[in-house]
């Protein structure tokens, strides 16, 4: 059996660089060797493409990047249907039947990555750069699932050259404390504060800035944090959801990523009832806003069993605590399966 020729992208010119290198070393432990010729594409946090062929387990620290490796590129010329490797004097080509973008963040989920896959002709896994980058963006996720009917957070968003004072004015008068600020552009919970007065609410902006020319300011809403995974195209098909029990004031990246005190519960502690409705709202906006292979719909549930989505994330998480493996495993899909799914699915859609 002739096996498939896949590239794998990992690291990323992003804040997320480090979660990346966790994710792809899980994915590469876990394609199938029987079907998978693996190329390994490294991106370095100062944008350089690395061929890399040394062991996975060398990933995680970073010491990838001593070798061995080889500069290579994505050749956008589609004669050339994959990656062009950058000898001293010449390049060869190395052909590739699908890319796996195990990035996370700005670079790598926003659409960018995508476009150039797109551009280049290659089919690739997840969604397209349009969707991408309107998942990414959470100005336009509100305004694009909002006329989809889809309840989320009351929001506003503030540009980082908007004036101060009367951006605050306006929050406290549409809003009200304590309020979320989150930049607009970014994942895993990154420069993301909770605000409780004027002044913390000049910090959140300021951090968010960092990451982002705007930021997005959401009310607080009171209520168990729930995610579900989807997978599949016009298809797609939503997990059980699971429930997130934060050991932080709210699940910020420390809670996700450096402290293992925070508690999955699969399946989320939901009535039937609720659950059904929370993941046909995860199917229903995964569809409206163009996703296809996969994505985690992360919502908040009241005490009054409401369902509202808070952000939708197209390559969510792939560490061994991650949530979007941990519940398709429930559903009965090891990961090896997942992925084997994932390349599917990104093969049928084409490019």
């Amino acid at each position: 059996m002739n096996k498939m020729r896949l590239a794998v992208l990992f690291g990323g010119v992003s804040s997320e660089h480090d979660i990346s290198l966790r994710s792809v070393t899980t994915v590469l432990q876990h394609l199938n060797p029987e079907k998978y010729e693996v190329v390994m594409v490294g991106i370095t946090a100062d944008g350089r493409f690395l061929h890399y062929t040394g062991p996975v387990d060398a990933i995680l620290s970073g010491a990838w990047e001593q070798g061995p490796v080889e500069s290579c590129v994505i050749s956008t010329s589609r004669e050339h249907h994959g990656l062009l490797l950058l000898k001293e004097d010449h390049y060869e080509v190395l052909p590739i039947d699908c890319v796996v973008p195990v990035l996370h963040g700005k670079n790598g989920e926003d659409g960018t990555v995508q476009g150039l896959l797109e551009l280049a002709g290659l089919p690739f896994v997840g969604p397209d750069a349009i969707s991408s980058a309107n998942c990414m963006d959470k100005e336009l996720t509100h305004i694009i699932l909002g006329a989809a009917g889809v309840r989320m957070a009351n929001w506003m968003a503030v540009r980082r050259t908007d004036d101060r004072e009367a951006a605050a004015d306006a929050l406290e008068a549409k809003i009200g404390y304590p309020m979320f600020v989150k930049p607009a552009n970014a994942g895993s919970s990154v420069g993301v504060s909770k605000a409780h007065d004027r002044k913390e609410l000049f910090a959140a902006l300021d951090l968010a800035f960092e990451h982002d020319y705007k930021a997005i300011v959401e009310e607080t809403i009171i209520g168990r944090e729930v995610e579900c995974a989807v997978l599949g195209n016009e298809d797609a098909k939503p997990s059980f959801p699971g429930e997130i029990e934060p050991c932080n004031e709210f699940y910020d990246f420390e809670a996700k990523y450096t402290v293992p005190d925070s508690k999955l519960h699969i399946p989320a502690r939901l009535d039937e009832e609720t659950s059904e409705r929370l993941r046909e709202t995860a199917r229903r906006a995964y569809l409206a806003i163009g996703c296809a292979g996969l994505s985690r719909v992360d919502f908040f549930v009241t005490e009054e069993n409401d369902v509202i989505l808070n952000e939708i994330n197209t390559l969510p998480g792939f560490t061994s605590i991650s949530m979007y493996p941990k519940l398709w495993n429930h559903m009965g899909l090891s990961i090896s399966e997942l992925l084997d799914a994932l390349i599917a699915y990104g093969m049928a859609r084409g490019n």
